[in-house]
């Protein structure tokens, strides 16, 4: 891109660090913000700073969020005796679109993969077998994506909480198979989860 002017090379190389984004799709954008008003620019750039300021997890379920606890964690009106485990803040969002679900969350951050070197203490899990030795705990849903990261992540888990939690009241459940192998939950439709959600399993 050398005969590219330096700003320009750079915002397309930026662009085309992001999930999803190759080179053509990277250069569009940047030709795009190029053509957009200096106004709509400053919106976007500052959009991006207030994520990177004020975005933290919350130190219960480690979800993003503004406040902590988050508004999940602090509302009492949630049902506190289930706690649903997803992989990504994502998930979080497509469940409660569902408006089913009605209990708690815990965000691993990433599914266990040994093939790309992600291994329990890349996740929340040590956090989550912590939360479980609450008694009031009832039900913990393992929501992760189907597919073989995900089901691996939920039977290891499954194993963890029968090795250390010494909750006897504790039930350990899966989403029923309404999704379709390999799928994210973000992805997936409403009624789809709704259905998941409703026809959950015992593991």
């Amino acid at each position: 891109m050398s005969d590219i002017a330096p700003p320009v090379a750079a915002l397309i190389e930026e662009f085309a660090k992001l999930p999803g984004v190759g080179l053509k799709t990277a250069q569009r954008l940047t030709f795009f913000i190029l053509r957009s008003p200096t106004d709509q620019a400053r919106r976007l750039a500052e959009a991006i700073m207030r994520v990177k300021e004020s975005i933290v997890y919350c130190s219960r379920c480690f979800n993003i969020t503004e406040t902590d606890p988050c508004p999940i964690c602090s509302n009492a009106n949630r049902e506190r005796d289930v706690i649903c485990v997803v992989e990504e803040p994502l998930d979080v969002l497509a469940l409660e679109k569902t408006g089913v679900y009605k209990g708690l969350y815990h965000v691993l951050h990433g599914a266990l993969s040994p093939m790309n070197g992600i291994g329990r203490k890349d996740l929340r899990i040590d956090e989550l077998l912590t939360r479980l030795q609450d008694d009031a705990i009832h039900e913990i849903i393992l929501a992760t994506n189907p597919g073989f990261e995900g089901d691996y992540t939920a039977s290891f888990i499954k194993n963890e909480i029968k090795g250390s939690v010494r909750n006897a009241n504790l039930r350990v459940t899966s989403l029923a198979r309404g999704l379709p192998i390999g799928g994210d939950l973000e992805y997936a439709d409403e009624g789809t989860l709704s259905r998941a959600l409703e026809g959950r399993r015992d593991l």
